[in-house]
């Protein structure tokens, strides 16, 4: 029987998970896809925002900014890419510049440090890639990029290192009480006991805490569409590109990635389907019309790939994160979407609070460990390192994505970590992310992973 369960591998549970892990309990956390991040966290933006968005009266305006705080040190800890590259909100009439200066008060209540209302020559000098048409803007220098996947990655290896188990395609299918726990239940019928639950189902918490005979509420996914255009293209900002958001939504944004990629959207429209996550042509035309007004020298020809994620959204567009009044037990982490990912660390604290508030002791551990090891990669090598990485072993030699210099060795660590997957794999080393999506080297990764783990490759 465990002390706490988490439902839920994204980045929301996966930080969870990671911050109940320095604690003398026992946690589990189940995910009901394949391998951790596979849900709302795989399609995210990677945006670390500054919190200059929400009202100071909501409760995702106090954690996005705790949330931001809180990544230099996640960073140092787990050695995920993240920069603090600056966000720059773009305005192109008088009109738009009085959104910005409310946008500002705003971040000034939130007390968003740094933040600087900026001319029309500031801006420009700031980002010399953006239209000259610019007026002025919000400078916002604390705002970053993050690659999604890769954190959650590593706050769930930091977490299993500190004792926390992991279940994988683990659905769950029912909930009953029995003295003072729950029993889960799983499709399969699998089960397992916990003293308390954090439902951290992302677009599913409607439907898990249903299973609980907890709260009553619904879960709308928001599509958006993002498009990727190659490292190699011209016309890239250095910086987060904003515009003047719009009612639900903050805008089609042009996002620098920590890889030197560059992403496009997204787009935001409320739909029904929870497994929607189809582009469209359509979309694709909007989506840079609307991002070449801001920037004019990216272009369609760049792109590589496109994809949509959904965002689990409440009515009232605020997070819903408390104990259940129904449940006993139970802590609802629902309505996590955009700034979830900026929020992650900080709702981890909250959460914590909230199973303490409950009853839950919880004593540190005296060896919890809050690092991950860094494994070699040949991307990050010069060629005398790398031939004294070879000589010691040959994996490293083979080259299995050349778009991305990953090699044979990286790709068997990913898999022996339990990536086992060609989404995990390409998450957690970047083989298929580049210019050719996999063209060249999907059959290599296919035979590896074969191999590794004698699965067939059908």
């Amino acid at each position: 029987m465990f002390d706490v369960a988490i439902i839920g591998a994204g980045v929301t549970g996966a930080a969870i998970a990671r911050r109940l892990s320095s604690f003398k309990i026992s946690v589990a956390l189940f995910e009901r896809r394949t391998d951790v991040s596979f849900g709302v966290s795989k399609a995210n933006s990677g945006i670390i925002h500054a919190g200059f968005h929400h009202n100071p009266s909501t409760l995702k305006a106090r954690l996005e900014v705790q949330g931001n705080y809180l990544f230099d040190r996640l960073k140092a800890e787990l050695g995920f890419p993240f920069r603090r590259v600056g966000i720059l909100v773009v305005a192109f009439s008088p009109e738009e510049l009085k959104t910005v200066e409310a946008l500002y008060e705003i971040g000034t209540a939130n007390r968003v440090p740094q933040l600087e209302i900026v001319g029309r020559e500031r801006i420009l000098s700031l980002e010399p890639k953006l239209n000259g048409d610019a007026v002025g803007g919000l400078w916002a220098p604390t705002g970053g990029i993050v690659e999604p996947y890769r954190l959650v990655f590593a706050l769930v290896e930091n977490a299993r290192a500190n004792g926390v188990s992991l279940f994988t395609d683990w659905r769950v299918a029912a909930a009953r009480r029995a003295d003072d726990r729950w029993l889960l239940v799983s499709e399969t019928g699998e089960t397992h006991e916990a003293r308390r639950v954090v439902n951290a189902a992302g677009l599913y918490a409607d439907e898990v805490s249903g299973f609980f005979g907890a709260e009553e509420f619904h879960i709308i996914p928001r599509k958006g569409e993002e498009f990727l255009l190659d490292k190699n293209a011209a016309g890239f900002p250095s910086h987060v590109i904003f515009p003047v958001p719009a009612r639900n939504s903050k805008g089609v944004l042009v996002i620098p990635t920590v890889e030197g990629t560059m992403m496009v959207g997204p787009t935001a429209v409320e739909i029904e389907e929870k497994d929607d996550t189809g582009t469209t042509p359509e979309n694709l035309d909007r989506v840079f019309s609307l991002a070449a007004r801001m920037v004019p020298g990216i272009s369609k020809r760049d792109i590589i790939t496109s994809f949509a994620g959904l965002r689990p959204t409440l009515p009232g567009d605020d997070f819903f994160i408390d104990l259940s009044r129904k449940a006993p037990g139970l802590v609802q982490v629902a309505g996590i979407q955009s700034p979830g990912l900026t929020a992650a660390p900080a709702i981890a604290e909250y959460v914590k609070g909230l199973l303490q508030q409950d009853g839950l002791k919880l004593a540190e551990k005296p060896d919890f460990v809050p690092t991950v090891g860094h494994s070699p990669k040949v991307v990050e090598m010069s060629f005398v390192e790398l031939d004294e990485l070879v000589r010691r072993e040959r994996a490293f030699a083979h080259i299995v994505c050349r778009c991305e210099s990953v090699s044979e060795a990286e790709v068997v660590e990913a898999i022996h970590k339990g990536h086992i997957t060609l989404d995990g794999i390409k998450f957690y080393t970047r083989a298929g992310m580049g210019r050719c999506q996999g063209g060249f080297c999907t059959y290599r990764l296919l035979s590896i992973i074969a191999r590794e783990t004698g699965m067939r490759v059908e």
